[in-house]
């Protein structure tokens, strides 16, 4: 297997800036090494996508939408990466896509949708992040598109993000379980029901634990889809281990417990293409949060203690 790094330093997505450094803060923390340790051979298939500070954007010529904040700059970034993401795998390789915000996954998952659906292959999505991004223009308290991510890829929301990349619904809700959660506006609680994803709340791990919890995410793909795409926001670790992320919401997962989620992820050989996002540089602690992500590929990808 060889793993093909995207960077996508892209902070359109969120109130909170800083998130466009997450990838570079990834890459000086020694992914590159960390791949080499473990025999993986990676490269930079592409060079970063080249993406526009804010500031330089003038706000008349953006695609906009009132309730859908920098629509315009959001579709063109995820059009490239979808299109890199896809070739990929079409390649028979790991797309690994660093970002930046979760709107992001906007291009992931058209990209990876668009590939698995031309090999005939099911997939489905583990999103492992303390918020549902599953509110629509009609839900959204805050307008900010990092939000709707996946609601849009199973079939939600306005047509610019729907029908994205190609216009057909990216997942089946079905096939999407969610680990992690913790904070959920709530129509977006309600919209979740409705679509009929699969959510493992932090109190649902309090209850059965980490190891049984675990037994259930593979179980629940093991009977449902080929392929796992992991979308994992930094947020979803508790803020006390990970400070450097957009949005900290307190009573998150141990650092303990999400690198067992993800050496057990690895165990499947299910999982071929991951996003790791919402790394935020600006209030980390001297990169220990991009170090944990680093750490976190690395077992996803098959690393162990012994």
């Amino acid at each position: 297997m060889k793993v093909r790094i995207i960077e996508m330093p892209l902070d359109y997505g969120a109130s909170r800036r800083g998130a466009d450094m997450g990838p570079s803060a990834i890459r000086l923390a020694g992914l590159r090494d960390k791949l080499t340790q473990l025999g993986i051979e990676s490269d930079d298939l592409y060079p970063p996508i080249q993406v526009p500070p804010q500031e330089y954007i003038d706000p008349a010529t953006e695609i906009s939408h009132e309730k859908a904040k920098h629509l315009g700059p959001i579709l063109e970034c995820c059009g490239q990466l979808a299109s890199h993401a896809e070739s990929i795998l079409r390649a028979g390789d790991f797309p690994l896509i660093l970002g930046g915000d979760h709107s992001i996954s906007l291009g992931s998952l058209a990209g990876i949708s668009a590939a698995h659906a031309a090999a005939n292959r099911s997939f489905g999505v583990l999103w492992v992040d303390a918020h549902g991004d599953f509110n629509t223009t009609q839900t959204t308290l805050s307008g900010n598109i990092h939000g709707m991510i996946l609601a849009a890829s199973c079939g939600y929301g306005i047509p610019e993000l729907t029908d994205f990349y190609n216009p057909v619904r990216k997942i089946d809700p079905s096939n999407v379980c969610y680990v992690g959660v913790r904070d959920l506006d709530p129509k977006e609680r309600t919209l979740m029901r409705e679509a009929g994803v699969h959510v493992f709340t932090i109190s649902d791990i309090d209850r059965l634990g980490i190891s049984q919890t675990c037994e259930e995410i593979t179980h629940f793909f093991r009977e449902r889809v080929d392929t796992i795409h992991v979308s994992f926001d930094i947020d979803a670790i508790d803020p006390r281990f990970a400070p450097g992320v957009g949005i900290e919401v307190p009573g998150g997962l141990s650092y303990r417990e999400v690198l067992f989620l993800m050496e057990e992820l690895a165990e499947t050989k299910m999982v071929t293409s991951a996003d790791m996002v919402e790394v935020n540089p600006i209030h980390d602690v001297r990169n220990a949060t991009a170090k944990m992500a680093v750490d976190l590929i690395g077992r996803l990808l098959g690393e162990k203690i012994f």
